[in-house]
């Protein structure tokens, strides 16, 4: 797996769990030496463990990760600053997105697992904000997610305009 995409995905473990060690615990089922070795390039994820990590991004935002890896192969330089790229990227689609006017916002506070066994461990305080873009089919909508500190949901809700109103005007600051 290309380093960049190691150093994406790690970013938004850290987002999402307490740690890594949870993570391998509860999400990805894996031991802690499996997946450590798997960063370090030493083994291979099964296909299987290897689409759980890819569940934890939109299928746009994969396409993103995929396009800014292409990048650190050609400017080397970007390998340095890969996750702030994505995440400033992924600002600047979003915003482009919401000037359309034909973008939804959604602001998620808690998401609802099937899997009884995934809610018991520890989760970190966070909210989801999700934008996406529906064309109209099932399945095909354009979708990202930011995660953000819970209290950006105190933010919002005392904030005097609306949530994509908000999003416009604090989303890079607030993420990047």
């Amino acid at each position: 797996m290309h380093q960049a995409i190691v150093n994406i995905m790690l970013d938004r473990i850290q987002e999402q769990f307490v740690s890594e060690k949870i993570f391998c615990d509860h999400f990805l089922d894996v031991t802690i030496e499996e997946w450590q070795d798997w960063k370090k390039g030493t083994t291979a994820l099964s296909s299987e463990k290897m689409q759980k990590l890819k569940s934890l991004f939109s299928d746009y935002e994969w396409m993103l990760i995929q396009k800014i890896a292409r990048q650190t192969n050609l400017f080397p330089e970007k390998r340095n600053y890969v996750v702030a790229e994505y995440k400033r990227l992924k600002s600047i689609i979003a915003k482009e997105w919401i000037k359309t006017g034909m973008s939804k916002v959604e602001l998620i506070t808690e998401q609802s697992v099937a899997d009884t066994r995934l809610k018991t461990y520890p989760k970190k305080h966070i909210v989801t904000l999700r934008i996406f873009m529906s064309y109209g089919e099932w399945g095909y909508d354009d979708i990202l997610e930011f995660c953000m500190p819970g209290i950006i949901q105190e933010q919002i809700a005392e904030s005097k305009v609306d949530l994509l109103e908000w999003v416009d005007e604090n989303l890079v600051e607030t993420y990047t």
